[in-house]
């Protein structure tokens, strides 16, 4: 078999193939890598020209949530770009096998994608094709989002090739300006990621029908229902984020995706073993991750903030203290955020949201010990309801930490507290306490646990339910 440039030796079969073009994976036979090449098709020399503009400022785009750009060029009348080769399971198949994920999976990986649109639009780069295939869940449970393809194009040029009947984008995962060929902006990514999410939390896309075009025009015209009337068990939080990352106009979605992902980030919880998909095991880029997180925490020089002062606070001071914590959160302050929020508290009349926020921030950081610490003292003053809730984020704060059995204690005693075994708060508890149990190679105990709830969820869902069907998977992967 003949090379590709005297040195990529592709595969018998291509990996994909979309509106724009087709990807192959490949042997770099210098290097001794595997590669994937995509080949694209440009109509004109005016795409030719921002095809290789737009694929040097990629090429620069560094994020260990987007695959390397290697080389791209052209060859033989063809476009590629040769790229790093992720191995991993597409969003599309995660769906397929395990939908409809855990509510902290259903975070995680919306955090994590949040993450990476978040440094592409840093840069002036959208994704504009934003979609479980494009997106792959790696057996370290991190994701890397693929083929920003769309990104290079113009609008004016997304709108002449759309008119020439070439599809961009797909139907089921489309903003509504995309669909009426308006211009897209990091809010069309955030709409395109709502659909993405909606879909891991309930197993069905937000929109469905029996054409394209049906389909994008209830993009257009058709309001989207509650995912929690698909799920009862979806947090009032996440199914308000859910709708409002998916409004018809742009201007009512979340500003950034930056603010998807703080509004995320508490719902982190409950993340196990998705069967044969992931490991159990952290991974290097996990543990590098958590290193520099609690140094950028514990580290970095002091800087001048605006200070709370030490008398009781107006709502206005509290508003005030609440949006600059967010401010350095953004900036990755982390240290700086806990202590203005830490002041504000202790002179704060009603200082619960705070201290919620506050719990976050050590949450977001890697902090595990002072997030459960803090959990631990919002529970004990909430509500029952918020209590659950907050002793939840307890205990996963401790299997975040490895100690398996105190996580297990807690999330015992928060079961215990439940109205009734067979409740559908009780039973999402039960399953996570059935993953961790896995997780920590409990296996009997797991089995046990995780047999008894499959009895429950067949006698209250049926066998057929996706939560059933789940634990299933579970008792078979276990």
């Amino acid at each position: 078999m003949s090379l590709f440039l005297d040195r990529y030796r592709l595969d018998p079969v291509h990996l994909g193939r979309g509106g724009m073009g087709e990807v192959w994976g490949a042997e770099d036979t210098v290097l001794g890598r595997r590669v994937a090449i995509k080949f694209v098709r440009l109509p004109d020399a005016e795409l030719i020209e921002r095809f290789a503009r737009e694929a040097r400022a990629l090429s620069s785009f560094s994020h260990p949530g987007v695959p390397a750009l290697y080389d791209f060029g052209s060859a033989g009348g063809r476009h590629y770009m040769v790229m790093q080769f992720i191995e991993g399971n597409g969003l599309h198949d995660v769906i397929a096998e395990h939908a409809p994920l855990s509510i902290g999976w259903v975070a995680s990986i919306g955090a994590q994608i949040a993450a990476v649109l978040e440094a592409a639009h840093q840069h002036g780069i959208l994704h504009r094709d934003l979609k479980p295939s494009n997106l792959m869940l790696c057996h370290d449970s991190s994701i890397r989002v693929l083929d920003f393809g769309l990104a290079f194009m113009h609008e004016a040029q997304l709108t002449k090739l759309t008119r020439t009947g070439q599809q961009l984008g797909t139907a089921a995962y489309m903003s509504p300006e995309q669909v009426e060929c308006k211009p897209s902006t990091e809010r069309s990514d955030i709409y395109s990621l709502g659909c993405v999410l909606y879909e891991l939390a309930t197993g069905r896309p937000l929109f469905h029908g029996p054409s394209e075009y049906s389909i994008m025009s209830q993009h257009v015209r058709t309001p989207a229902i509650p995912a929690g009337r698909h799920r009862i068990d979806i947090p009032k939080g996440l199914d308000d984020l859910l709708m409002a990352m998916v409004e018809k106009n742009p201007e009512d979605r979340p500003a950034t995706v930056r603010d998807v992902y703080e509004r995320l980030m508490p719902y982190l919880s409950g993340t196990g073993p998705l069967g044969d998909m992931t490991d159990v095991g952290p991974s290097p880029l996990l543990l590098y991750s958590r290193a520099l997180s609690r140094t950028i925490v514990a580290g970095g020089p002091p800087t001048a903030r605006p200070s709370v002062a030490r008398h009781d606070v107006s709502q206005g001071d509290v508003r005030r203290a609440r949006r600059e914590a967010q401010s350095l959160v953004r900036q990755s302050r982390y240290g700086e955020a806990a202590a203005l929020l830490e002041e504000a508290v202790a002179h704060a009349p009603e200082p619960e949201e705070l201290r919620e926020q506050l719990a976050e921030v050590w949450l977001t950081a890697g902090d595990y010990h002072r997030a459960a610490h803090e959990y631990r003292n919002l529970a004990a003053a909430a509500d029952p309801e918020q209590a659950f809730h907050y002793r939840l984020q307890e205990a996963t704060c401790h299997a975040h930490l490895g100690d398996t059995e105190l996580a297990l204690h807690l999330m015992t005693e928060l079961l215990a507290d439940c109205a009734a075994e067979d409740d559908p708060q009780a039973l999402e508890l039960r399953r996570q306490i059935g993953e961790l149990e896995l997780d920590a190679g409990l296996l009997d105990r797991a089995r046990r646990n995780l047999t008894a709830l499959l009895s429950d969820l067949e006698r209250t869902h049926g066998a057929d339910h996706a939560a059933t069907e789940r634990v299933r998977q579970l008792l078979a992967s276990g």
